[in-house]
């Protein structure tokens, strides 16, 4: 059985958010992409505490794709280091994980 992975990667402007999602969908290195707005983001940045306005990707993709879609996002991503976290999807409704293999097969 194929593994399933939800990636969580933010970014700061709606346009690139958009613009990221349609690449990863266009290139089947994802299914499906949410972008979920209105996030504030508080981090350490190079000795500073930041508190930013972001948005939150939710990239749906195969366990096998993971590496390609890391580093295709790392390539189109305007930050120095992209939050990009892969978390494995452990329990989901069968016909949406058959949804994903037919996304990312699809030529």
């Amino acid at each position: 059985m194929p593994a399933y992975v939800l990636c969580l990667v933010t970014i700061d402007d709606i346009e690139k958010a958009a613009e990221m999602a349609k690449i990863l969908v266009a290139e089947r290195l994802a299914a499906c992409v949410n972008i979920i707005p209105g996030v504030r983001s508080f981090y350490l940045w190079k000795g500073q505490i930041c508190d930013e306005s972001e948005l939150v990707l939710y990239i749906k993709t195969s366990l096998e794709l993971y590496s390609a879609l890391e580093a295709r996002v790392q390539e189109i991503h305007p930050y120095e280091v992209p939050e990009i976290i892969a978390v494995r999807i452990e329990n989901a409704l069968p016909a949406y994980l058959a949804w994903i293999d037919d996304c990312l097969s699809a030529k």
